[in-house]
C-alpha cells in the first residue's frame, strides 16, 4: 500500500482521510502517481459511480493510466505535469453545474494546489475530500524570497532560488498551496546541520 500514517502536528497541518463516494450530479476526481489507487478503491466501493465521473490523472512514472481506463469514467484526461492540467482543471470547475464532488488524491503538492484551484472557483475547503497516497515529499515556500521549491523531501533543504538553508515547517499556507519553510542558519551562518529524510 502506498498510504502513510503522518504523525500528529500543528493545526494548520493538513489532515487527510479516505476517499468516500458522496451523493452528486458530477464527481471531480483529481490525482498523481499512487492517488490513482485511491480513485480504484474508491470505484470498487461504490458501483455506478463512473458514470457521471471525469478523471484528471497526472502519472509521475507510475502505469495506473489503463486501470483508470477501465472504470469508463464519464471522461478521462492524462497529463504530464499538474500544470499542463491546470487549464483543464480550472474549465471544469469553472463550469461545474451545483452539486459537483470533488475528490483529490496522491501527492500533498497535487491535493494542495488542486483544492487551491476548487477553493478560487467558490468552493470551500471542507467540502473537498482529500486522500494522501504516495510520496511525502512536500511543497515548500522560502519565506524570505518567496519562491516554491517542489518534491522537498530533505531536512534542512537549500532554496532552489535564493540558496538559503531552509528548515521544513509544519506551518501551512492553504492559500498557497504549500509548507512554509525559514533561514535555520540566520543567527549563525554556516552551522547546518545534516539533511534527513522528512519522517525518517
Amino acid at each position: 500500500m502506498s498510504k502513510f500514517q503522518f504523525p500528529e502536528s500543528i493545526r494548520s497541518r493538513p489532515v487527510y482521510g479516505t476517499l468516500q463516494a458522496h451523493p452528486g450530479k458530477s464527481h471531480l476526481m483529481i490525482a498523481d502517481s499512487e492517488g490513482a489507487e485511491a480513485i480504484l478503491d474508491l470505484a470498487q466501493r461504490k458501483n455506478g459511480l463512473m458514470v457521471n465521473s471525469h478523471i484528471i490523472f497526472i502519472p509521475k512514472g507510475t502505469d495506473f493510466g489503463k486501470s483508470l481506463q477501465a472504470l469508463n469514467p464519464a471522461q478521462y484526461y492524462e497529463g504530464p505535469s499538474y500544470p499542463a492540467a491546470l487549464t483543464r482543471i480550472q474549465r471544469v470547475l469553472a463550469d461545474a453545474a451545483m452539486g459537483l464532488q470533488i475528490y483529490l488524491s496522491g501527492t500533498e503538492g497535487l491535493m494542495g494546489q488542486a483544492q487551491n484551484e476548487a477553493m478560487k472557483a467558490g468552493y470551500d475547503h471542507t467540502a473537498i475530500q482529500t486522500e494522501h497516497r504516495g510520496s511525502v515529499a512536500r511543497r515548500m515556500q522560502c519565506v524570505h524570497c518567496k519562491g516554491i521549491t517542489e518534491d522537498v523531501i530533505m531536512d534542512p533543504f537549500q532554496c532552489i532560488h535564493c540558496g538559503l538553508n531552509l528548515f521544513v515547517r509544519d506551518h501551512y499556507s492553504r492559500r498557497l498551496a504549500a509548507y512554509q519553510a525559514v533561514c535555520i542558519d540566520a543567527e549563525d551562518p554556516g552551522n547546518v546541520p545534516p539533511s534527513v529524510e522528512l519522517y525518517s
